[in-house]
């Protein structure tokens, strides 16, 4: 148990609030939009798990194949396997029963969701490679974890529709600013050692402009969502303060003052994903 504690704490799996409401915005308002009924208990208990499973595997891989580089980095290297807390082959076993999960829940759902897996647990491994070779590694990351919604839609309607994709630009480009704005953090080590990432690339400033274009995308794609479903002002309305909790969020930081990054990328993202949920769930429940 207490080398479990030191995984969950080692992937930050309080973290998983970020696409958690995502895929329970995606089974919702893909159920009701395609079924016409709500998503069963059992259907929202497996995207649950699948969901769990999923995250817990991609961020326990994220730290094994990037332990290295976590050892050199000062900002990381007291990661749980830098710092010998556990071990690599200790959490390649979690990493095998992540996937045990996720794979039986898409069992459990339908056979799309199934069919579809390959394509998951690729992006889910691939991510953690792309910093080797490009600075578009922020991309491949929101692409992963915009993987969410669409599996949300998947797992309640079996079938993939244009709102389903409006749904992973939404959440591909606002986790793919939002990571921009962490990594502000590792630029200056990033291209010491020739790893990828926009703010080594181009640097700080640049990159901050980057990451508010993506959330300026992210932020016309939940109001273009409005208009082929059936949400409403209430959804309009939380749309709206997700966009201003983006502004505010650019505010925290700049190129000359990054003390206030955490805060900029865990809680105001924490802030986004409930709303958004809250209010979609409000909107089609009235």
């Amino acid at each position: 148990m207490r080398k479990l504690k030191i995984i969950l704490e080692m992937i930050k799996f309080e973290h998983t609030i970020f696409a958690l409401p995502f895929a329970f915005l995606g089974a919702a308002l893909g159920s009701l939009t395609v079924e016409g009924q709500w998503p069963s208990w059992e259907q929202w208990l497996w995207i649950t798990l699948a969901m769990i499973g999923g995250r817990s595997a991609a961020m326990s891989l994220n730290r094994v194949i990037d332990a290295k580089i976590d050892e050199m980095n000062p900002r990381t290297s007291d990661r749980a396997i830098p710092a010998k807390l556990i071990s690599k082959a200790e959490a390649l076993l979690f990493i095998v029963v992540s996937f045990i999960v996720l794979f039986f829940s898409a069992f459990q759902l339908n056979m799309l969701s199934v069919y579809l897996l390959p394509i998951a647990v690729f992006f889910l491994v691939f991510y953690s490679y792309t910093k080797r070779f490009t600075w578009a590694c922020h991309l491949f990351l929101g692409a992963t974890i915009g993987i969410a919604p669409l599996g949300g839609w998947v797992a309640t309607t079996g079938t993939l529709t244009l709102d389903a994709f409006i749904l992973f630009v939404i959440v591909a480009f606002w986790i793919a600013g939002f990571d921009i704005i962490y990594a502000t953090q590792d630029a200056g080590y990033d291209r010491e050692v020739k790893l990828h990432s926009i703010p080594s690339q181009f640097g700080i400033a640049r990159s901050l402009i980057i990451a508010r274009v993506f959330h300026v995308i992210s932020f016309f794609a939940l109001l273009l969502l409005a208009t082929v479903t059936p949400l409403g002002w209430i959804y309009l309305i939380g749309a709206l303060i997700a966009g201003a909790v983006m502004v505010y969020e650019h505010s925290l930081v700049s190129a000359e003052d990054l003390s206030n990054v955490n805060k900029a990328f865990f809680t105001m993202n924490g802030i986004i994903s409930l709303v958004m949920l809250a209010f979609t769930i409000g909107d089609l429940l009235l």
